[in-house]
């Protein structure tokens, strides 16, 4: 996989896949560890991306640093 996608794949297209709204936050945090430390494992992203207004998960993470 090339560096920088974050464990992310491509579609066949060459499009960088997005993480699903339902991906539980205790799936990301096996990925970023330190992602919302304090929030319940069991929050689905498509929750935490509108508690964020809408950001993405990279840029959740990037304000996290």
């Amino acid at each position: 996989m090339a560096k920088g996608l974050d464990g992310r794949g491509r579609d066949k297209d060459g499009e960088i896949r997005e993480k699903r709204s339902d991906t539980r936050l205790d799936t990301l945090r096996e990925t970023y560890p330190d992602l919302l430390p304090g929030e319940r494992g069991d929050k689905q992203l498509g929750t935490i991306r509108k508690e964020h207004d809408d950001k993405s998960l990279s840029q959740i993470v990037k304000e996290q640093k």
